[in-house]
């Protein structure tokens, strides 16, 4: 008579068994997107994609740095990473380029981006992920926080040389510039509504300045205590001045620039990659 082997022992006919369905489809979301040809993170391509949710993979020249998703438009999404990448220092749109796939929309409550995201990670890829590339304006209580090295806004900061779109000579309202330029930027611009900004004036007598040129006058329109200050991955204004930021790169005080080195986060303290919005900021 054969003899099996008892508890203490190793089964020949029994064991357990785990399904990871979702590691499985993992798998074959990052097998399907290998298949892919890259196109160039541009207008024209963006143009050609529905208006359909999905996930996609972008590359920075050929390494591959992030995966994300859009549960509603791919193309409203890549075009806000295009805006992006277009108002930073150190890369340019003409360094990306991206893959997609379009999901139905019932199959984004399994998460298809962190199904590729865990994939990837494994591998040791998507350094973007998780390290604030995805992330819009992060909060007021993070404004102090200081950047790890590696973090998206220290390794490519904003670029203030770039000129300012659609400005035109003449008298506004500061306010109403701010609001402007919060439309035309692409980086974000945070600012209180309060105390004299309604009513101080800017006379604009060159409609071709750069950001640098159009925040130092900013500072200078407006009454003593307010502060311009621009940091890794978006611009701040508040009536606070002097105040000092860890990862600020340069201040507008009275008219005056005082240029700072932003200062790097510990080794091993977790990147900033998320928040919400500042109460009584716009």
């Amino acid at each position: 008579m054969a003899v099996t082997a008892g508890r203490s022992g190793k089964s020949t006919f029994h064991r357990s068994f785990t399904l990871s369905i979702t590691k499985a489809l993992g798998d074959q979301l990052a097998a399907d997107l290998a298949t892919l040809s890259r196109a160039p993170l541009s207008d024209e391509s963006i143009g050609q994609l529905l208006e359909r949710p999905g996930v996609y993979q972008l590359y920075l020249h050929d390494d591959f740095v992030y995966v994300g998703k859009a549960d509603k438009s791919l193309p409203r999404r890549l075009r806000q990473h295009l805006k992006k990448i277009s108002g930073r220092r150190g890369i340019a749109p003409s360094d990306m380029t991206f893959s997609c796939l379009y999901v139905a929309e019932d199959f984004s409550a399994l998460a298809p981006e962190q199904l590729l995201i865990n994939h990837h990670k494994d591998l040791g890829e998507i350094p973007w992920n998780n390290n604030g590339f995805g992330n819009r304006d992060p909060g007021r209580q993070r404004d102090h926080t200081a950047l790890k090295p590696n973090h998206f806004d220290a390794l490519y900061p904003i670029d203030l040389a770039r000129p300012v779109e659609g400005l035109t000579a003449g008298e506004t309202n500061v306010l109403d510039l701010l609001e402007a330029l919060k439309v035309s930027l692409p980086y974000n611009i945070r600012y209180a509504k309060s105390g004299d900004l309604e009513s101080a004036n800017l006379v604009i007598t060159d409609a071709e300045l750069s950001v640098d040129d159009l925040l130092k006058r900013i500072s200078e329109a407006t009454s003593s205590g307010w502060q311009i200050t621009a940091l890794g991955g978006y611009i701040v204004m508040y009536e606070e001045g002097p105040a000092e930021y860890a990862s600020a790169s340069r201040y507008y005080r009275d008219g005056q620039t005082i240029d700072s080195v932003p200062l790097s986060a510990p080794e091993g303290e977790a990147a900033v990659d998320s928040g919400s919005p500042a109460q009584g900021a716009s």
